[in-house]
């Protein structure tokens, strides 16, 4: 009988010991990621990006925040190149730069504000004028014709540079009426018709009815080269390095590229 007792008992402290161990292994994280896993992207993100880019990045900014449902991207701050990164220099805190051109994403590189911009999209000029072409503007050449009203980008801008370098090698001489910050204050003043022509990107005259355009001799051969980085002080910097990768992966590209932009 003692040896029953003794065999119970032992039994019993067995099972004891056995949900313990159970108890304490259902208790222990859960969260804990598995080798190879990644943790869920979150938190806000600050975008700074080129004027033309406002119809395509305010499209990835959707389905990146549907692929990361954790991520918030702030209201994407847009702007002629040269003067977001000028605010980039001065401290303004942002996660994602996208510029038109290399040489202001340089400006920004040369600060060490950022290293490793990679090109995701290439542009090209055309002529925008007001529907019915009331200033008759046909060639590129009518452009210097003193008796049609032109606006153009500033020259620190990448669409002025690329708008200067279009005349230059066409030999045309241009007046304008006034110097615009960005490619969107360009298309506004010919859409309301303030002017009788301007030069724009090809992507944002796309799906337009208040204006017309054509594409002049020799935009082919100036070309704008769209590169993007993560900044070094991103206070987000994995959802920073996600989105510059969405953007330039099959997503971003495909979205770009139905928005009239050329492949990097």
């Amino acid at each position: 009988m003692r040896t029953i007792r003794i065999l119970a008992t032992t039994a019993v402290a067995a099972s004891l010991l056995l949900s313990g161990c159970a108890s304490q292994a259902d208790s222990s994280p859960t969260a804990t990621p598995l080798p190879g896993e990644t943790e869920e992207l979150g938190g806000t993100l600050t975008v700074f990006a080129a004027a033309s880019l406002k119809a395509a990045f305010d499209t990835i900014a959707e389905e990146f925040e549907q692929a990361n449902p954790g991520v918030d991207i702030l209201p994407i701050v847009y702007d002629g190149s040269s003067t977001l990164a000028t605010q980039l220099i001065e401290g303004a805190p942002v996660d994602v730069f996208a510029s038109a051109d290399e040489a202001n994403m340089k400006k920004v590189t040369d600060a060490g504000l950022a290293t490793g911009a990679e090109l995701f999209a290439t542009n090209t000029l055309v002529v925008v004028v007001p529907t019915g072409n009331p200033g008759e503007v046909e060639d590129l050449s009518d452009l210097g014709d003193d008796s049609v009203t032109v606006v153009l980008c500033a020259p620190e801008v990448p669409c002025g540079a690329a708008s200067r370098t279009l005349l230059d090698d066409a030999g045309v001489v241009v007046t304008p009426a006034s110097l615009e910050q960005n490619v969107t204050a360009v298309l506004t003043k010919v859409a309301a018709d303030e002017a009788d022509a301007g030069l724009v990107y090809a992507t944002d005259v796309r799906s337009r009815d208040d204006v017309e355009s054509f594409v002049p001799e020799g935009a082919a051969d100036v070309v704008n080269r769209y590169p993007l980085v993560a900044l070094a002080d991103s206070a987000n910097p994995d959802a920073a390095a996600a989105f510059v990768a969405f953007v330039r992966g099959p997503e971003g590209q495909a979205i770009l590229q139905d928005l009239g932009f050329g492949a990097p």
